[in-house]
């Protein structure tokens, strides 16, 4: 801690789980990861939340984990989001230079016009970032401070939510005591992690495979320029099992995630598979089509597997065509990068790359975290992608045409008197 500069902690609201992560950067700039925790996600509903109460309990108990491990107690955090109507949009703004030397006054003030014109059309404004700057035919520039142009223009991408929803997401939090930094949607977050910037800026596809919500979003020229959201995920391949079946949804997640896969094999009709797992109650039921020891045919569970993920697929390779991501288009992806990610819980099923790849008909890779100090073996797969890129998107702190001034994390030791200090503030609140 000696050597940490500034903290930050986030909160990723999933459907199957909430995480949490503190970390640190230290003075030379390297980020480590403090602590980080998970639960059950309860009283959230594809992104949705639908028991206020469960919800909020479920953010503290997994931001309390994370600073146990880390130590120490924070005040704020940034909120990562998935569902809830998300929509990323473009748009350019441009003012006149008359051939003049650009002054950071002028830069100033084309984010100045940028922000007002703002059309959220009665949606929340997540973010609305300048992506890159423009000059006199000359694009993709990063900083054009110093040079002379007739005229001066921006990209501005802004992630827009439906109000309520998010609303309710801010309220969930703010209810465990907890400042919120900033929404953050949860395919921007998971691009931090997944990708580099050359890939963003060649242009990629970043399928995100969550438990109820699958977002499709497409990168290029550095930005996210598009985004859709499949209400499915790897929960609906759960309880396709248990109804196919007639077991538990327990048991039908434990066989996907222990025997599934994505792929058949010639061998898989010989292979049988318990539906009891250890410690299950025996007594429990038999599955339907099973032996006397209650054990299915392997091919039988990859089968009702594959044919959820037709469907899930399908719905993908379509939302990828809606955003021009096909393969003869240089439409907004561009022409020179054709390559599908995929990260999320879903992505961690085996086999799921070769068998999209085969879908698609595009190069597939899971996106894994990156290798940050500190960051436990257990949270470095796909499923916490997004919570690790909250961290290092609030590490760049992009610059936001809506909001001037930099934030700071506040940071206690943990301990009782921490807690009691905690405590102390809510009963002053509420009594």
């Amino acid at each position: 801690m000696a050597n940490i500069a500034r903290v930050f902690a986030a909160v990723n609201i999933g459907s199957f789980r909430i995480s949490a992560m503190v970390a640190g950067i230290s003075e030379s700039g390297e980020m480590t990861v403090l602590g980080s925790g998970h639960r059950a996600a309860q009283g959230i509903k594809r992104g949705y939340v639908t028991d206020m109460a469960a919800a909020t309990y479920a953010v503290r108990d997994a931001l309390e984990r994370a600073e146990k491990l880390a130590g120490l107690t924070v005040q704020s955090v940034w909120l990562g989001a998935s569902g809830a109507g998300l929509a990323s949009r473009i748009s350019q703004i441009e003012i006149e230079i008359g051939g003049r030397r650009i002054e950071e006054e002028d830069i100033d003030l084309l984010l100045a016009t940028a922000r007002d014109a703002l059309e959220p059309d009665g949606r929340m404004v997540l973010h609305a970032q300048p992506a890159c700057y423009f000059l006199d035919g000359a694009e993709g520039i990063a900083n054009p401070k110093g040079l002379h142009a007739e005229r001066l223009g921006v990209d501005i991408h802004t992630m827009l939510a439906d109000g309520a929803p998010m609303r309710n997401l801010r309220e969930a939090v703010e209810n465990a005591h907890l400042e919120v930094e900033g929404i953050v949607a949860s395919p921007l977050a998971a691009g931090y992690a997944c990708l580099t910037a050359e890939e963003r800026d060649l242009g990629v596809a970043l399928v995100e495979f969550g438990a109820e919500v699958t977002n499709v979003a497409v990168f290029a020229a550095g930005m996210l320029v598009g985004l859709t959201a499949i209400p499915m995920g790897s929960a609906d391949i759960t309880d396709a099992i248990a109804s196919a079946f007639g077991i538990r949804r327990f048991q039908a997640e434990r066989l996907k995630c222990v025997h599934g896969s994505a792929i058949a094999s010639p061998t898989d009709h010989r292979e049988l598979v318990a539906v009891n797992g250890p410690g299950d109650d025996r007594a429990g039921p038999t599955a339907r089509g099973a032996d006397e020891q209650n054990r299915i045919p392997r091919s039988e569970l990859i089968a009702v597997i594959t044919g959820e993920l037709d469907r899930l697929v399908s719905d993908v390779g379509r939302a990828l065509e809606a955003q021009g991501f096909t393969a003869g288009s240089a439409a907004k992806a561009g022409a020179r990068s054709r390559q599908v990610v995929l990260t999320g819980g879903g992505a961690e099923m085996a086999g799921l790359a070769d068998y999209a790849q085969a879908a698609l008909g595009k190069p597939v890779r899971i996106g894994r975290p990156p290798q940050l100090k500190g960051l436990p073996e257990a949270h470095a797969v796909p499923g916490f992608a997004t919570l690790a890129g909250l961290v290092l998107y609030a590490a760049e702190d992009p610059v936001d045409i809506r909001v001037v001034g930099n934030r700071h994390q506040l940071t206690r030791r943990y301990g009782a008197t921490a807690m009691a200090q905690r405590l102390w503030h809510a009963m002053k609140e509420y009594f």
